[in-house]
């Protein structure tokens, strides 16, 4: 099977001349379609770094990004934005809802900045939104929502443009326990039913422990890594 993500020698770094501080050395991964992989390391270890690098919202230093078989960083700005409109979908720990608009305007919006008709995107934003349980609420602003309810609105808004991989940032950080298991058995479903690759940076040993592969991010290298190395 072929990879849907893949890197090679991944590098990046930050701060001025001699004091730089590179978080990300060499990175090499490789992701197939269904697998979830989830990406342990402290807070400051660079997870964050590496899924913006993925999702092409940041040029890494050097290395080479592959999404669906595109050289990510040998597309033109405007190339990038549309494969990360069509080819990506994203969930971050604070889910970045647009609080003046209803879940189902949310979840509809890439939909309709991909070229679909607003009746297409609103139909399937319906359907997403039913599938995550949320069919009552779809007419209810962000405020209205509880933590949970907007994670999984902010899911569904990942899925509308059916992407091939989807990157998650601590996308249960923000979120009690209950709404954290929900969420988890949600990801881990999305990756086998809709064979997305899908990866997870995370602090969670629960979401973790349903990952296909833990990996974890330390002093810049990405290394596969036992549940107690993952979490030292």
């Amino acid at each position: 099977m072929t990879a849907v993500v893949r890197t090679e020698g991944l590098r990046k770094a930050f701060g001025p001349g001699g004091s730089r501080i590179e978080v990300l050395r060499g990175v090499a991964l490789a992701v197939e379609p269904g697998e979830l992989v989830a990406i342990a390391g402290h807070s400051g270890s660079g997870k964050s770094t590496l899924l913006h690098v993925l999702g092409g919202l940041m040029r890494p230093d050097d290395g080479r990004v592959e999404l669906a078989g595109q050289n990510v960083y040998g597309l033109s700005e405007l190339g990038r934005a549309q494969l990360r409109n069509r080819q990506v979908g994203f969930v971050f720990q604070f889910h970045h809802l647009l609080p003046e608009f209803s879940a189902l305007e949310n979840v509809a919006l890439p939909a309709l900045v991909a070229g679909q008709s607003p009746g297409a995107a609103r139909a399937r934003a319906l359907e997403l939104l039913t599938e995550m349980g949320l069919a009552n609420r779809a007419l209810h602003k962000p405020g209205e929502l509880s933590g949970g309810e907007q994670q999984r609105v902010a899911v569904a808004r990942a899925l509308v443009n059916s992407p091939r991989v989807v990157l998650a940032d601590e996308p249960s950080g923000n979120l009690d326990t209950g709404a954290s298991q929900h969420l988890h058995a949600l990801l881990e479903k999305l990756a086998r039913e809709r064979q997305v690759a899908l990866v997870v940076a995370t602090h969670s040993p629960t979401l973790a422990r349903q990952a296909h592969r833990m990996l974890v991010l330390r002093e810049g290298v990405l290394q596969p890594a036992t549940e107690v190395e993952a979490w030292a």
